[in-house]
């Protein structure tokens, strides 16, 4: 398992004491948004296992995690920002952006995802794409998405 100091979600944590516990199955997150936010980091590590168990039940017997990960080849995570957060007692919606790549082409998935609580543990059920998802143009004096703090042509954009 990965030992970054920043954690994939970009919380500001490192990854050991953010997302790691939630993918190894050592802790369950306590909120949908921690649960969007180590889903994210699965993507991010390639742990389409955790990915598919925090599906709810309906969506996880109708996908298994070669097809995950077959959905990824070529996938590059590069960022999430957690636009809103809304929660109710046994559902919540998480409204996000996140930002890839797939080989040489820069994407925005913006998102609004439906979460239900089941048995005190939070699934992903499903998710609306909202306007602005699809091809990204990162231009050259941005900062680069890849959380380095550079400008993307001195860092990803090379």
């Amino acid at each position: 398992m990965h030992n970054q100091t920043n954690c994939y979600c970009q919380s500001g944590s490192s990854f050991v004491s953010c997302c790691q516990p939630y993918i190894l199955g050592k802790q369950n997150p306590t909120t949908a948004e921690q649960l969007m936010r180590s889903r994210y980091s699965a993507y991010a590590i390639g742990n389409y296992t955790y990915i598919l168990q925090t599906y709810g039940k309906k969506q996880r017997d109708a996908i298994s995690v070669d097809e995950l990960a077959k959905s990824s080849i070529n996938t590059k995570w590069l960022a999430l920002q957690v636009v809103q957060y809304l929660t109710k007692d046994t559902t919540a919606q998480v409204e996000f952006k996140a930002y890839y790549q797939v080989d040489s082409v820069y994407y925005l998935m913006h998102e609004l995802s439906n979460f239900e609580r089941v048995d005190n543990r939070w699934f992903y059920t499903t998710g609306n794409i909202l306007k602005g998802s699809g091809q990204y143009k990162q231009e050259r004096n941005d900062i680069c998405l890849c959380g380095s703090g550079r400008k993307f042509k001195k860092c990803c954009g090379k």
